[in-house]
């Protein structure tokens, strides 16, 4: 079956004008939300998402599609490696039928360590909202501190770029009543390709103010 591309949806919301700042592209918008220098709730920039008729297209996409998506939401309140390995064959299979190629160049983020059954079942959920990606690598963060597993405070954060043309993506259209309306999630389904292409540390300690881990380590990654 023909598979169609989604449109570009950073090249419809950029250059970004927020807070009396321009910011012209994901990259430096993320940077500004770390380091401060502009502040987003997960809430707003989920605003502008559902005002921007690009992204109406991509959670729009097919009507089936929506249903599955429904289905699939009982799976996914599992965390990512359970979800993977209890996902039915067919069940993904009905979601691939709905997926559509992800546009080049299109910036993803995922919070926290890359699991490395990710590279195996081709198979993880990123969002297309900064803001939520930095809530959820706080709340891992808290998580594996209380726990013991980390001993100071540090954030991770991966930047996907797509970088080749078989990227296979469904758009999750989240209920906008509940707290899952931020999530903003796209469900990859198949690629070819995830590489870590750079990694960079950001020291928050010398920020004033500033309210996050002293340490965020901000990975970057194409997708092919």
């Amino acid at each position: 079956m023909s598979r169609a591309t989604l449109a570009s949806l950073d090249m419809s919301l950029y250059p970004l004008v927020w807070e009396q700042q321009t910011f012209i592209d994901s990259q430096q918008f993320l940077m500004a939300i770390l380091t401060q220098s502009a502040e987003i709730k997960p809430e707003d920039f989920t605003k502008l998402l559902l005002n921007n008729p690009v992204y109406q297209e991509w959670i729009n996409a097919t009507v089936f599609g929506r249903y599955i998506q429904r289905s699939f939401a009982a799976f996914y309140q599992q965390t990512e490696d359970s979800f993977n390995m209890d996902m039915p064959a067919l069940f993904r299979n009905e979601l691939t039928r709905h997926a559509q190629y992800l546009p080049l160049h299109q910036t993803l983020f995922f919070a926290g360590e890359m699991p490395k059954s990710v590279r195996q079942e081709r198979l993880f959920t990123t969002t297309v909202n900064p803001a939520t990606a930095l809530a959820a690598a706080e709340k891992l963060n808290q998580h594996s501190l209380q726990s013991g597993r980390a001993s100071h405070p540090s954030l991770i954060i991966n930047q996907l770029t797509i970088a080749g043309k078989q990227v296979m993506g469904f758009p999750i259209r989240h209920n906008k009543r509940t707290s899952e309306r931020t999530r903003n999630e796209v469900l990859i389904l198949d690629f070819r390709d995830l590489r870590l292409v750079n990694e960079e540390v950001i020291e928050t300690s010398e920020i004033k103010k500033s309210n996050i881990a002293e340490t965020i380590l901000l990975r970057y990654y194409e997708l092919r």
